[in-house]
């Protein structure tokens, strides 16, 4: 008797419907897995057998085929595991399922029948729904996670001989409540307030515009100057998330096996090491997965030591901080992963880190001081709208009792221009996405706010690149300002903010 059990494959950030067919005929004993399985799904065998055993069920003691199907999508993970059990129990007439397609099973199965969480649960929910599948069969640990997607019941599961029973009609398992979005989305609480950072009102200004409009910024100055200190407390003035960005993110996080908890509630705040690899940031391997410029998507990649992160590490980012995507090109696919993140980076004027500091004499020759600051290249620096320099502290400041203005504070203004750009573009859009048509359409310049920045090009050469970032900043100013209009003071404050080295 042949049976059929449906799963579904993870491709890249979707699911793709799959097909376990298990046949038990005559033969000497031995299981045989084909359909393009990776090295999880052939080690499944020994998994399968004994949780079956272990379930107060028998194993066929013949010859078992398991086919999964179609057999040109590559099979990866251990949440075959469950399905193959099932379809060998139903092949060798110790279960039935019914109609077959109205549900849906994954899970890893451990030595005694129990299931194990699996990644990619939410994307999985997904494609049932999509695929008109009314139950759905996941690990206790995945069940809320799944129970994002509405309309579809969502089973937890514990082991294997509680779903037998469920399956017997011996005893039903209760279906997971869908979750509700005052279920998901939560205010999140920085770990360091930005009332915390003494001084730096320029740098906290910059970091308010980056937050609104989610702009990228550079953050340039010697060593202890507070740079670092300012990219984290940036986390706490970010508005929260909406549903779409957190089941988006949870989707993200799912696939990546990165999922803390049962969803993602918060904005994503990565900082990757300066050793870090080429497809460790962008994403890729053998079977692509997300990178760390995925990961951060609707939230921050922050990047300490900016030069010191290889030279092609550096110029993988022009793509995505152009496009907000990244594209993974392997000979089994094409596959394309969201990169909509704010780039928060820091660095020093030179080797030494003093240069220009005014108390400490910098001791770099011109020549490492060049070889530094060329390590980062004129395309990825145009890309960053915010240079922001951040000055050493004198002592009183420091030790100022004054208070400063909190992140709270802070997150209100931003989540107010957040709220203003939602409903010019109808969408989670912010400025820094805007497209050429939208630029012209609502960054519209008077006569005198023309002139300023025709002078400005001429004078320090800025690039059309960087008179469209001039401008976006300049729109992300004047919804801080609660303005439809984009002042003179909202263009020259967009434009201190360009290197004028260009």
């Amino acid at each position: 008797m042949i049976s059929k059990v449906l799963s579904a494959a993870v491709i890249g950030l979707d699911a793709e419907l799959i097909e376990v067919e298990a046949d038990v005929t005559n033969g000497l004993p031995a299981t045989i897995v084909v359909g393009l399985p990776d090295t999880a799904v052939q080690e499944s065998r020994e998994r399968v057998k004994t949780a079956i055993k272990n379930s107060g069920c028998s194993y066929p003691f013949t010859r078992v085929s398991v086919n999964l199907a179609p057999a040109d999508v590559p099979k990866l993970g251990t949440h075959f595991d469950l399905p193959i059990a099932l379809s060998i129990l139903m092949a060798s007439e110790q279960i039935s399922l019914g109609e077959f397609k109205e549900k849906m099973f994954l899970g890893e199965l451990s030595l005694d029948g129990s299931l194990r969480a699996v990644p990619g649960a939410l994307a999985i929910a997904i494609k049932a729904k999509a695929a008109g599948i009314t139950e759905l069969f996941v690990p206790r640990a995945n069940a809320k996670e799944a129970a994002l997607v509405d309309g579809i019941t969502v089973y937890p599961v514990d082991d294997l001989k509680q779903l037998l029973g469920h399956l017997l009609k011996l005893k039903l398992l209760q279906g997971q409540q869908t979750l509700r979005p005052q279920d998901i989305l939560q205010n999140f609480q920085a770990s360091l307030d930005m009332k915390d950072v003494a001084g730096q009102e320029l740098a906290k200004r910059a970091l308010e515009i980056a937050a609104s409009g989610s702009h990228n910024i550079l953050l340039s100055g010697p060593p202890g100057s507070g740079k670092t200190l300012l990219a984290r407390a940036m986390s706490g003035i970010l508005p929260n998330l909406n549903l779409e960005e957190a089941l988006e993110l949870t989707k993200i996080y799912s696939i990546a096996g990165k999922l803390s908890g049962s969803f993602v509630s918060s904005r994503p705040v990565r900082s990757p090491h300066h050793t870090t690899s080429n497809v460790a940031l962008v994403g890729g391997g053998a079977h692509p997965r997300p990178g760390e410029i995925t990961l951060s998507h609707r939230g921050i990649l922050f990047l300490d030591e900016f030069p010191e992160f290889p030279r092609n590490v550096l110029e993988a980012l022009r793509q995505p901080l152009e496009d907000g995507v990244v594209t993974v090109s392997r000979a089994s696919g094409t596959f394309t992963f969201p990169a909509k993140f704010t780039l928060v980076a820091a660095q020093n004027p030179c080797p030494c880190g003093y240069l220009g500091d005014g108390v400490k004499h910098c001791v770099c020759t011109q020549g490492q001081i060049f070889k530094y600051q060329k390590k980062i290249s004129g395309p990825l620096l145009d890309r960053i709208d915010l240079h922001v320099e951040v000055p050493r502290l004198p002592y009183e400041k420091m030790a100022s009792t004054e208070q400063a203005e909190n992140s709270e504070n802070i997150k209100i203004r931003v989540e107010r221009a957040r709220k203003i750009q939602s409903e010019r573009f109808g969408s989670s859009k912010t400025n820094s996405e805007m497209s050429l048509i939208e630029l012209k359409q609502y960054c519209k310049l008077g006569q005198e706010q023309q002139l300023l920045i025709k002078q400005a090009m001429k004078q320090y050469n800025f690039s059309g690149r960087s008179l469209h970032r001039i401008l976006k900043v300049s729109r992300t100013i004047a919804d801080l300002a609660d303005s439809e209009e984009i002042s003179i003071q909202n263009l020259a404050e967009a434009i201190q903010y360009r290197p004028k080295s260009e």
